[in-house]
């Protein structure tokens, strides 16, 4: 973390000085260091012996015992003999004067010393035994050093250990829990204008409507008097809700560039560790660091890791994770919104957060961030855009009609790529081919350097044609943008279809169109071959999906009417829970559920197959263009068919006037 601006002083308590000036453990741990030292050598010692020195023993025993031809080996230095035995003897050492004798041992290693009197038969007798005259020593000595160490080593470790955590404890002005190898500091990165570049509200394009949700937060942060002169005070919290990377931390980086204050980044996982505390200690550490250098800003990424809702914990109430909250919720009522902090926090699952997080005092303010428009992603495009040379050709606003339903993220990669592409190329400007040829590598997946044969080819060729057919031909349905039976990603072929206009809502007949488009691939093999293959899997899948949908979420069932029977599914991640325990309907109403959403894809398959059969002439025309092209675009589609866009769907007419009765 950078360092401190100068802007404000530590408070901290100061950790006890040695006379060097180091953090230095208090005096009445160096007794318990030294009793660890002794008992460390005692436990060395019982169940760690070194190996027994020579036992000494008389001239005689040695001479008694080299007559019985008991001596194996001997090394002499002067008038000390040193030796080892075949077998181990039995040896009472001789006691002094007036203590008990000693208890006998068996000796194996042994030393003697040699008479003042040269014994002139000892050399041959040696020989004569065959024992083993060595010149260098029977048992080497043991080296004092790693004696020391091997008695003293670990403690030494331990201790050493202990000291350099309370050191680091004792500089982050936690204990030792806390500051325990840094566990319990933050890890958040901080931004502010003299260590990174600058994010302003320039950067950000596209989601207008909350960059304006978050001026007030801006202009109180430059300038708390206007509002406190008359008693008003800023959120202490802001919620942004949206889907992922729709620029939720962007945002949230470019409030603090506006109002230029530090930024203190952080994500929801991070504050939860194995060890039980830790993430309330760094909670608590991250409010004090925001304190010390307020006006700051706080940013929680993925809140909902933290935030979930209590009282679902296994153990009961005692999680990491429920501790880490508690400290959130603790900190954000311990602080004042005339401090200058505000805490900024992300998620794409609101649903899931602890009704005490969002409650008023805490994160007061929800700022919904949702996906671009047509005008946003322009505007995205601009942006992203500007380090790029583009060539006359490109027309950003082209693209950003070719992209409905795509974040600022998605849009930021289909630069780069497009960018990647032009640079393989050998260009020197990105030309507006390199932007649709990186949305379809984007979309349909990368080729696939297979080869097919020519009958997979024809019939992959029929199936995607389906696909196309029908998109022309059925009210409603999103005009095709590109055909091509070139294998890309997973698929041997694919057919894309995008919308017109970005949709926020969908009609009957609009869903009704997507799934018979969606069933026409199978629908063709059926026409022209009167076979089924395995290629509709996918086709199958979205189908039902759909239909069930339509069923139990959107009440489109005439015989189960307007009853939610589908878990909610989230609008922010696009996925689905799951119930919560037992169906909240009966084993009938599953069964009605099975009849209603079988009978919806045998109505729209019936459908595709009539259509299809009425158009064969133009499916078979399509197929011949695939098969030469490989790809086909939307001009070239309407050329090979000679079919017009598809109709759109009637709409109701507008009543301006409301007549009131009576």
């Amino acid at each position: 973390m950078p360092a401190n601006n100068g802007k404000m002083s530590s408070k901290r308590a100061a950790p006890v000085k040695s006379g060097d000036g180091s953090a230095v453990p208090p005096r009445s741990n160096w007794l318990v260091f030294l009793l660890l030292l002794a008992l460390n050598y005692f436990l060395v010692s019982l169940f760690f012996p070194g190996p027994q020195g020579p036992e000494p023993i008389s001239y005689t025993a040695f001479r008694s015992e080299l007559a019985k031809d008991n001596v194996e080996a001997i090394h002499t230095q002067g008038e000390s003999i040193e030796g080892k035995f075949k077998a181990a003897i039995p040896w009472t050492p001789p006691a002094a004067e007036g203590q008990p004798a000693a208890e006998p041992r068996d000796v194996e290693n042994f030393t003697t010393i040699l008479p003042l009197f040269v014994d002139p038969g000892l050399e041959t007798e040696l020989i004569r035994r065959g024992v083993d005259i060595r010149a260098t020593p029977i048992q080497t000595e043991a080296n004092p050093l790693l004696t020391l160490l091997s008695a003293f080593g670990p403690a030494l470790l331990i201790i050493g250990l202990y000291i350099w955590f309370f050191r680091r404890a004792a500089k982050q002005g936690g204990g030792m829990l806390g500051g325990f190898g840094g566990l319990g500091k933050s890890t958040a990165r901080r931004f502010d204008k003299e260590t990174e570049t600058k994010v302003t509200f320039a950067d950000v394009a596209g989601i207008d409507e909350a960059e304006n949700e978050l001026v007030e937060i801006v202009d109180f942060l430059k300038n708390p008097e206007k509002y406190t002169r008359l008693g008003g005070t800023a959120p202490k919290g802001v919620l942004l809700v949206g889907s992922p990377g729709t620029g939720k931390t962007l945002l949230a980086r470019a409030v603090a560039g506006e109002a230029e204050v530090p930024f203190f980044s952080m994500s929801g996982s991070e504050f939860v560790e194995m060890i039980v505390g830790v993430g309330a200690s760094r909670v608590r550490d991250l409010f004090q660091e925001a304190r010390k250098h307020a006006p700051a800003i706080i940013f929680i990424d993925e809140i909902d890791s933290i935030g979930r809702a209590r009282g679902q914990s296994v153990i009961g109430g005692a999680s990491e994770q429920e501790q880490t909250l508690n400290q959130i919720l603790t900190e954000m009522d311990g602080f004042s919104s005339r401090e200058g902090v505000i805490v900024l926090a992300a998620t794409n699952q609101p649903d899931v957060l602890d009704k005490a997080l969002l409650r008023a005092g805490r994160f007061d303010r929800r700022v919904v961030v949702n996906l671009p428009d047509k005008a946003g992603r322009e505007a995205i495009f601009k942006v992203h855009t500007r380090k790029v040379p583009l060539a006359s050709d490109v027309d950003l606003g082209e693209i950003a009609q070719t992209t409905p339903g795509v974040s600022g993220a998605d849009i930021r990669n289909l630069v780069n790529e497009a960018a990647l592409l032009a640079a393989r190329r050998g260009q020197d400007e990105v030309h507006h081919k390199d932007f649709l040829d990186a949305l379809e590598k984007i979309i349909l997946g990368p080729e696939r350097p297979i080869i097919l044969s020519d009958t997979d080819k024809e019939r992959v060729a029929y199936h995607e044609g389906g696909h196309a057919i029908l998109g022309l031909v059925v009210p409603g349905a999103d005009p095709v943008h590109r055909v091509t039976i070139v294998p890309r990603g997973q698929a041997l072929g694919v057919t894309y279809q995008r919308p017109l206009t970005d949709r926020y809502n969908y009609p009957e007949a609009y869903l009704r169109a997507k799934i018979i488009g969606i069933l026409g691939g199978r629908a063709a093999e059926e026409v022209v071959y009167g076979t089924k293959t395995t290629g509709a899997e996918s086709d199958i899948e979205q189908a039902t999906s759909i239909a069930r949908q339509m069923v139990t979420r959107w009440g489109m069932s005439d015989k189960l009417g307007m009853i939610q029977l589908g878990p909610r599914q989230n609008e922010w991640t696009g996925q689905g829970g799951g119930f919560m325990g037992q169906k909240p309907y009966s084993d009938e109403t599953a069964k009605l559920i099975d009849v209603e959403v079988a009978r919806i894809i045998h109505e729209c398959h019936e459908d595709a197959r009539r259509l299809l059969t009425e158009h064969r002439g133009k499916l078979d025309a399509l197929v011949a263009a695939l098969i030469k092209e490989e790809s086909l675009d939307e001009q070239e589609i309407l050329v090979a068919t000679g079919l017009p866009p598809a109709p759109t769907l009637p709409d109701r007419p507008i009543v301006s006037d409301a007549v009131t009765p009576g």
